[in-house]
């Protein structure tokens, strides 16, 4: 398997036929947006947090185009998107895994404990915590660590934006006493349960995603993925190295 590394953030090249070795390990899994990559060399937080992840997805159909035409280095796009499609049908042949779904309002946790339970998953077994308005000088959940070290959940899922959830993620994997997977895909649970814009194979496979975001919330996503531009120039001044494990 390839790995890139790219401001000392270490990207698996992941496969689809990898998914079902790499579910069943433990650490933090984070897949950077467009707009995350852009601001690397400002937000000090995000990065460290990027570096001291086990497993670093191409989330970013932009980057990957980058390095693709510009750097000539060729990965494939693995979506936080394809990824929970993955993750949820994974779940429903092992109903019996305890879920912490953390979510960014009441809203939000009603509409995710309602698809898992839709999707066969028993009621004793997840566990739904909204997140807090966090410090963004200080990102760190003292009561929901308390509650992975109390409950001991397989998967905690964290549905929170980008440059929270990893510096969270982060925060937890080094705090908790429970060895588990924490999961930073964001708002991807959220294409299926029908909160945001509808997103689906076709959409992600064509790298538009970004455009129905855009269409579908367009005073959210348009400045956010206009500030991803910078992204470019990062890739083309930055040295990326290679390496095949």
């Amino acid at each position: 398997m390839k790995k890139l590394y790219f401001f000392g953030i270490k990207f698996n090249n992941f496969q689809i036929k990898d998914f079902t070795k790499v579910i069943s390990k433990k650490g933090l899994f984070v897949f950077p947006s467009g707009p995350g990559l852009s601001n690397l060399d400002q937000n000090k937080e995000y990065l460290f947090a990027l570096k001291n992840s086990d497993y670093v997805f191409f989330d970013s159909g932009y980057f990957v185009l980058l390095l693709n035409y510009f750097k000539n280095i060729n990965v494939k796009k693995f979506s936080g998107y394809l990824f929970i499609r993955l993750f949820i049908n994974y779940l429903k042949k092992n109903r019996n895994l305890k879920i912490l779904s953390v979510d960014p309002s009441f809203s939000s946790l009603q509409k995710n404990y309602d698809f898992f339970i839709k999707i066969g998953l028993k009621k004793k077994n997840i566990i739904n915590y909204v997140a807090p308005k966090y410090n963004l000088t200080k990102i760190e959940d003292k009561n929901l660590l308390k509650i992975i070290n109390k409950y001991k959940p397989n998967y905690v899922l964290i549905n929170i934006g980008g440059g929270v959830q990893e510096i969270l993620g982060y925060n937890l994997k080094k705090n908790s006493k429970v060895k588990t997977s924490i999961i930073c895909t964001g708002a991807a649970i959220s294409f299926l349960t029908g909160e945001q814009a509808p997103i689906n194979n076709i959409v992600d496979k064509l790298y538009i995603g970004w455009l129905l975001r855009i269409i579908y919330k367009p005073n959210v996503f348009i400045i956010r993925y206009f500030k991803a531009f910078k992204l470019f120039i990062l890739v083309l001044k930055s040295k990326i190295s290679q390496k095949k494990s």
